[in-house]
């Protein structure tokens, strides 16, 4: 029986693209090793969810460009060489740390199995966390947290959230529109400087700001898909860091001064461009710039810094007594990177300049 030419066509066609997707056994979107390119209909996350075709790290800036997957990994590009060396580094660690360590690598583990659960189904990961809060909120969050951010670049299997960079700068507006969803209700935010009390881990800050984000979903009931966890990669004053192969980030010094508040401003006015009534959260910026991007975002944006504002509530709120009393006179030391004492040293000049009676604190609101 003779096949009609438009059967036959479609037959062509099929199998030039499986001898693309077969040549020497690799799936490959470039030509840069002698491999024929593959045909892809897909974009942005769907290919990064897609063990077909996702490259992770390895993708090219230009494939990025193409793909839509700039802003959806992080900034530094590795070859699959790299990407082997750091999976196998990774599980030598974790050998190491489960034979010497006591307790953290219990919790690393317990995070694994979470993240990889997350990875598969988020409706059963939430529903896990909802159900077991409080075993689960010390894994997903602090303290496991830091020990996650500390070895991110190792554990990083799958992107989640979004990567703006100092080398993205006058792209970031094109760059939101990567992000699937059109509705956000809620940003997390941080540049890495300040992780709890860790320091300066560059981009692999972003764990803070996806564990922040699991609690909000799994304790006040956010809605998983209208939440994005960003890291904003400015560069990296931790040495080891920059001397670190497989660091997933600009491997470069940090930006400061104007330079740093341009790349804010511009990643401030994307996401509120696309998202106008989303709440941005800032996380673990280092002091200097917590308290100044505060004032200068507060009265245009709808933002918030955690460490300034929300743990100032936490902790002053059940301790005014206590405050009023041993700060009358207010003769205090605040330490350079203490967020919650500063916020109250300027809630009591604040009181003091206004000469409202300490005695009627309790009664404003």
């Amino acid at each position: 029986m003779r096949l009609s030419s438009v059967l036959l066509k479609r037959l062509q066609i099929q199998r030039r693209i499986i001898a693309a997707v077969n040549v020497n056994g690799t799936r490959s979107f470039t030509t840069t090793e002698g491999h024929r390119p593959t045909i892809v209909h897909k974009r942005s996350l769907d290919i990064l969810h897609d063990p077909w075709f996702n490259k992770g790290t390895a993708f090219s800036m230009t494939e990025r460009d193409r793909l839509d997957l700039r802003g959806l990994l992080p900034p530094n590009v590795m070859n699959s060489e790299q990407q082997i060396e750091r999976f196998m580094a990774d599980l030598k660690r974790l050998q190491l740390s489960a034979r010497d360590g006591p307790s953290d690598p219990n919790n690393l583990a317990k995070w694994r199995i979470l993240n990889r659960l997350h990875d598969r189904n988020e409706t059963m990961y939430y529903k896990v966390l909802i159900d077991n809060i409080e075993e689960y909120a010390p894994v997903v969050y602090t303290p496991t947290v830091g020990l996650v951010c500390q070895n991110y670049s190792g554990l990083f299997r799958r992107p989640r959230g979004m990567y703006f960079s100092a080398e993205d700068r006058g792209e970031m507006m094109s760059m939101v529109y990567n992000w699937p969803a059109d509705q956000v209700d809620m940003i997390v935010v941080t540049d890495g400087s300040r992780i709890l009390g860790l320091g300066d881990l560059g981009v692999q800050g972003i764990g803070i700001a996806i564990g922040k984000l699991d609690l909000y979903v799994a304790a006040a009931g956010i809605n998983p898909q209208r939440v994005l966890p960003v890291m904003i990669d400015v560069g990296t004053n931790n040495e080891k860091l920059l001397k670190d192969p497989l660091y997933l980030g600009l491997q470069e010094h940090r930006l400061d001064g104007e330079e740093y508040l341009a790349v804010i401003d511009e990643f401030m006015e994307a996401v509120f461009t696309r998202w106008p009534n989303v709440i941005v959260q800032f996380e673990d910026f280092q002091t200097k710039w917590a308290f100044k991007l505060l004032q200068r975002y507060r009265n245009d944006y709808r933002m918030f810094n955690d460490d300034v504002q929300e743990e100032f509530v936490y902790g002053f709120g059940p301790k005014i007594d206590t405050f009023l009393h041993k700060f009358s006179c207010f003769n205090a030391y605040v330490g350079p990177s203490y967020y919650f004492l500063l916020a109250v040293a300027l809630l009591l000049c604040s009181f003091k300049l206004s000469k409202i009676p300490f005695n009627d604190f309790h009664r404003i609101h």
